[in-house]
Order: structure tokens, then C-alpha cells, then sequence
């Protein structure tokens, strides 16, 4: 019976990360944006926030390919990489990554015992504070360590890079748990162009079919999906990302699926309609509700941090049937 891990934005919000709403705010304070692009910020604020406005101005320079749209797409672009700098700067001061020192309770003893993680983070938390000898020290499991599949550091380049293998060489260990980026990362570099690999911005899947090694991913999360009596686990996403969405449902519409959710929304992070005058139930909710094994809406720092019976009810998820 698999286990699987997703992570969105809400899991490194635990240790300070910024959701989306907090990147508009950062980058509203840019100094690297002007007048045109900050009321490009405002009027996508509300609808698709940062990444819409990227969005917008990736699709400018694509039709016009002038100066002045790639100067444009340009300060955004490196305003939003400054913001991972100083996320990351910020991550890498944190001196205990656990909120207590029971073994039994860390987050490190549960993230363990999945067999994949997935994550939609282009950030560094886990890479700084997991992706380390602890994995192998704290593994109910035997793994021997850890592997991003794909992927190998570039020696030599100052701050950790990361690049893409030869495709022919994409492969998942046995014995080390694998993490998988579906989006990029903040330290993924593509050695072609030497522009970070990162998946932002409007049509996201056509970004990623670009991307050998991202599309890769993009194949082991559905092909784990598909696995039977597959457990997925998902923690702080918001179920914003159609294809996302897409390998999910489809997962679940194959009958398989059991789905736990930890998230502060609670399930209204699935069923965006509940709180409509009249109600019409979210499709994606209707179609993903007979798999909920179950919630919590309860912060991973309450969970791991003392609170014993939430912690009780979140592990159940990894009991058999």
C-alpha cells in the first residue's frame, strides 16, 4: 500500500514560508518593479495573484519580443528570484526545524515513511532541514538515505545548484526515498540556458513539457497515483493547479484512491463553493469526497508540536486498510 506526500505553500508557512498573498506583498516592495508592473500586482490580486501577472507579462514578451516587454518580464522575474533568496536566507537560520524533541512526535518520524514526496514548493526547507543523514537515522524503514531523481549538484558553483541528467539516466532508487519538485526549484538550474528551473506563470503543464526532467516528474506522480490502494496525503495546497487536480481525480476515478488532507481551510479547501448564497458543490469536491479517509485543519506545528490526539488521528492515515 503506497503512501504518498504532497506539499504545497501551506507546509513551509509552518516554519515562515510565504504564501501566495505574502509574495504579492513582498514583491510589492521590490525595488526591482516600477509603477506599470505594481499596478499589474493590484489588478491580478485577486484573481490569480503573482503568478498572473508573471503570466500576463511572459505572454507579452512571447507576442512582441521587443526591449520594452523584456525589460518588463525581466524586473519580475528577478524580483520573484530575490524573494526565494531571502526565504532561503531566512530557512537556512532556523536552528530546530522540530517544535519538540519526542522522536515518536517529529515531523521528521512522519515524513519518512512515505514512499515518495511531492512537492509544488520551489523553496529549500526540506533540503535544509531533512534531505539529510536524518533520513536514514530516522527511518522505520531501512531507506539508506535520501535522491532528487534526475538530478545531480554541480560542483564548484558557489551556493548548491542542481541540474538535470540525461534523460536516459531518470530513475527512482530503492533504497533511498526519493523527493520529487514537480514545479522546479529555487537551485535548479537548466546548464542550456543557465536560467533557474522553475515552472511560474500561465500554462504551467505546457512549461513543463519543455522540461525532460519535469515532465518525468509530472509521469512518477501519476504513475504513483495509479498504484493500488494508493494513500496520498496532502498538506497545505490550495488545489489551484488544473493539472494537478487532474492526476488526482483521475487517480481517484479509477477507485483506488484514499486521500487525507491537513490544511487550516479544512475540507472548504476542496469544496470552494460551500459558502455560496445558494450552494452548488465544487466539482472537484464531488468528485474527489467519496476518497477522503480523512482531515485536520490543525497546523503542523499544533500537531507535532504537542497536540497528541490530532497527532494520533493524522497517523492513522498510514494504518492498513
Amino acid at each position: 500500500m503506497p503512501h504518498i506526500l504532497l506539499l504545497g505553500a501551506g507546509f513551509s508557512r509552518n516554519w515562515g514560508g510565504w504564501l501566495a498573498v505574502e509574495a504579492f506583498e513582498y514583491l510589492l516592495s521590490s525595488p526591482h518593479l516600477d509603477g506599470h508592473i505594481r499596478d499589474l500586482l493590484w489588478s491580478y490580486n485577486r484573481t490569480g495573484g503573482f503568478e498572473e501577472a508573471l503570466a500576463y507579462l511572459q505572454t507579452e514578451y512571447t507576442q512582441r519580443r521587443d526591449a520594452s516587454s523584456q525589460e518588463r518580464l525581466t524586473k519580475l522575474q528577478t524580483a520573484v528570484a530575490e524573494m526565494f533568496a531571502d526565504m532561503d536566507a531566512a530557512f537556512a537560520a532556523i536552528t530546530n526545524f522540530e517544535f519538540q524533541n519526542d522522536r515518536a512526535y517529529l515531523v521528521r518520524s512522519c515524513l519518512v515513511r512515505f514512499d515518495a514526496i511531492f512537492t509544488l514548493n520551489q523553496d529549500l526547507l526540506l533540503e535544509r532541514h531533512y534531505l539529510n543523514g536524518n533520513v536514514a537515522l530516522a527511518s522505520s524503514r531501512q531507506w539508506t538515505g535520501w535522491h532528487i531523481p534526475g538530478m545531480r549538484l554541480i560542483p564548484d558553483e558557489g551556493p548548491q545548484q542542481w541540474s538535470p541528467l540525461e534523460p536516459a539516466k531518470f530513475s527512482v532508487e530503492k533504497t533511498l526515498q526519493p523527493y520529487f519538485k514537480l514545479h522546479g526549484s529555487s537551485n535548479w538550474v537548466d546548464r542550456a540556458t543557465r536560467r533557474q528551473l522553475l515552472v511560474m506563470g500561465g500554462n504551467k503543464p505546457s512549461t513543463i513539457e519543455q522540461h525532460p526532467i519535469l515532465k518525468w516528474n509530472y509521469g512518477q506522480f501519476k504513475g504513483y497515483l495509479a498504484r493500488p490502494d494508493t494513500r496520498l496525503m496532502v498538506i497545505g495546497y490550495s488545489f489551484g493547479d488544473e493539472h494537478i487536480n487532474r492526476a488526482i481525480g483521475e487517480a481517484a476515478d479509477r477507485g483506488y484512491l484514499r486521500l487525507f488532507i491537513i490544511d487550516p481551510r479544512d475540507l472548504d479547501v476542496l469544496d470552494k463553493n460551500r459558502h455560496l448564497p445558494v450552494y452548488i458543490a465544487d466539482p472537484l469536491f464531488s468528485r474527489l469526497q467519496p476518497h477522503l479517509v480523512g482531515a485536520s485543519r490543525r497546523t503542523i506545528r499544533e500537531i507535532f508540536g504537542g497536540d497528541r490526539v490530532e497527532h494520533g488521528k493524522v497517523m492513522r492515515f498510514f494504518a492498513s486498510g
